[in-house]
């Protein structure tokens, strides 16, 4: 399936292809406080349909993952990094996906604040 998502004001927008099939909940510093619902794709299953630079990053503690958000909005659609082998991802706030519903995903839980 083929998704469109974007922050709040519209400015970031992308659109992404696969199947949801479960969402992660987070209890991080910075995903606690987002209160993001993370979907994994491929970072090729990831195209925007804004400029790239629209996007503003956040980097914090190891600065391995792009945490992109809106800087107009404050929304963060999604953020960059790789997987435990090295493949560029892409994790997906399903919270700004449209006509999404939420409930239709079982929300795995992830201790991030022990990680």
């Amino acid at each position: 399936m083929k998704y469109k998502g974007s922050c709040h004001c519209g400015k970031v927008a992308f659109e992404v292809e696969g199947e949801v099939t479960e969402a992660m909940s987070c209890n991080c510093s910075i995903c606690s406080r987002k209160g993001s619902l993370l979907w994994f794709v491929p970072r090729d299953k990831l195209r925007l349909l804004t400029p790239e630079q629209d996007a503003s990053t956040y980097l914090f503690n190891k600065h391995v993952i792009k945490h992109r958000f809106c800087s107009n909005c404050g929304i963060h659609p999604y953020g960059e990094g790789s997987d435990p082998i090295g493949n560029a991802m892409a994790a997906v706030n399903i919270r700004c996906l449209e006509d999404f519903d939420l409930s239709s995903v079982p929300v795995k839980q992830f201790d991030g604040r022990s990680a």
